[in-house]
């Protein structure tokens, strides 16, 4: 690989042998390398990002950067990678270094503050949430301070935005919406949630995909003609409370939800309300 330019003393960027653009960490990797060299026995670390634009947001990022804010950082979004199994928006490396980075200036400086949806992340995304419990362990572990938890409930959320390729004000008025459909729904039908159930958490997954699709407006069309009606005859109870959610979702977003759409969330929830009164 070649060097194409020294970042700081750790971060250089250089080109791969197929001629892409890559970042490439290390301690002191930038202080030693000479342009046309690098020696592989210092990197750490090479971050492949999609596209040019995020490559340059990443390259100004690091400039004045600690390594070890971009090492602990990286190995955080490595651990998600490993759990998560699954590909995430590579602009995790942007935002979540960024913010790791604000996080830990704010502590020195005797800034901190609660993250006000702390239970509602804590609720809906379990995964996440461990996730960023690691994550702030791992941080005062590295870094030396100590983070409270509602750091991991801000984390957790930049990890779902990088999973559900979304933005962090879509992620959060989801958040919010979320526990009020849920309310809906429980007052509707007169029922008890098992947050641990798998019936609760299907649930809640076809929610955060619903409200996705709403935002993109992407939501399916994928039908035969008739179906809805069957389902509305069938589940006529089930049906009038999506329409409830539906009123909601179009005073929340400013957008209708499609009779498809309307279809499915039927079915979902009375496959909810038949997985509560199976485990009643």
């Amino acid at each position: 690989m070649q060097v194409e330019r020294i970042i700081n003393n750790n971060v250089i960027s250089a080109l791969d042998p197929n001629g892409r653009e890559v970042v490439i960490m290390g301690k002191g990797i930038g202080f030693h390398a000479k342009r046309g060299n690098i020696d592989n026995s210092m990197i750490e670390k090479i971050f492949y990002l999609d596209n040019q634009n995020a490559l340059d947001k990443f390259k100004e990022l690091l400039v004045n950067l600690p390594l070890k804010h971009i090492q602990v950082s990286n190995e955080i979004i490595s651990y998600t990678n490993m759990v998560l199994n699954k590909k995430i928006n590579q602009n995790i490396y942007i935002t979540l270094t960024d913010h790791i980075n604000f996080a830990i200036e704010r502590y020195n400086q005797g800034l901190i503050f609660e993250n006000p949806l702390l239970w509602e992340v804590q609720s809906l995304y379990r995964k996440e949430f461990l996730i960023g419990e690691y994550a702030v362990a791992l941080i005062n572990k590295e870094i030396g301070i100590k983070l409270p938890i509602d750091e991991a409930a801000s984390i957790a959320l930049h990890i779902v935005n990088a999973e559900y390729d979304s933005t962090m004000s879509d992620t959060m008025n989801i958040t919010k919406l979320i526990p009020d459909v849920l309310r809906i729904v429980k007052e509707e039908f007169h029922i008890e949630y098992d947050e641990f159930s798998l019936s609760y958490e299907r649930f809640v997954n076809h929610l955060k995909l619903l409200a996705q699709r709403v935002i993109r407006k992407e939501q399916l069309n994928i039908l035969e003609e008739g179906f809805s009606n069957t389902i509305r005859n069938m589940y006529p109870e089930e049906y009038h409370c999506s329409l409830k959610v539906a009123q909601y979702f179009k005073e929340h977003f400013g957008h209708e939800i499609m009779e498809e759409e309307r279809s499915i969330l039927t079915i979902n929830i009375r496959r909810l309300i038949l997985g509560i009164k199976k485990n009643s």
